[in-house]
């Protein structure tokens, strides 16, 4: 994890508000740090300037108060995070640059018109899905 550190993935605003520790266990860490590896050093490396982890790992206890976020949410896992650079043009950038550089997902989802990029891997079985939120949920798109 060299551009990254877990206490990037554990903090969160609305854990702070409603008291929640969100402390990601060792099972979580693993996976975190295998995300890290895989796909957020390189794209680190590959864009040249800062990524934030708007919203990384989620105890399932701050999982329900997000609004909108899956029960079964990677976050909860350790194995997605949600990125930025601060703008949607360069999110966009950002997402493309995944697939540019060939690095292995999950999934990576246009969140909001690219307010954020959300992106997965999970060691050893990824679906290369990608979607983008649409009232009500998500649908698969076949290019960014």
């Amino acid at each position: 994890m060299k551009y990254f550190s877990f206490q990037e993935f554990e903090r969160s605003e609305t854990a702070y508000r409603h008291g929640i520790d969100n402390t990601a266990p060792e099972s979580a860490r693993k996976n975190i740090a295998v995300l890290v590896d895989k796909v957020l050093d390189p794209l680190r490396e590959a864009w040249g300037k800062p990524i934030s982890v708007t919203s990384g790992y989620r105890c399932s206890e701050l999982n329900a108060k997000v609004p909108g976020a899956s029960r079964t949410s990677q976050h909860m896992t350790g194995e997605a995070a949600d990125i930025s650079v601060g703008n949607q043009v360069d999110n966009r950038r950002l997402a493309q640059k995944i697939l540019d550089l060939k690095l292995p997902f999950d999934q990576i989802i246009n969140e909001h018109d690219w307010q954020w990029v959300h992106v997965s891997y999970r060691d050893g079985h990824n679906r290369h899905e990608m979607l983008k939120t649409v009232p009500g949920g998500y649908v698969k798109i076949s290019a960014l």
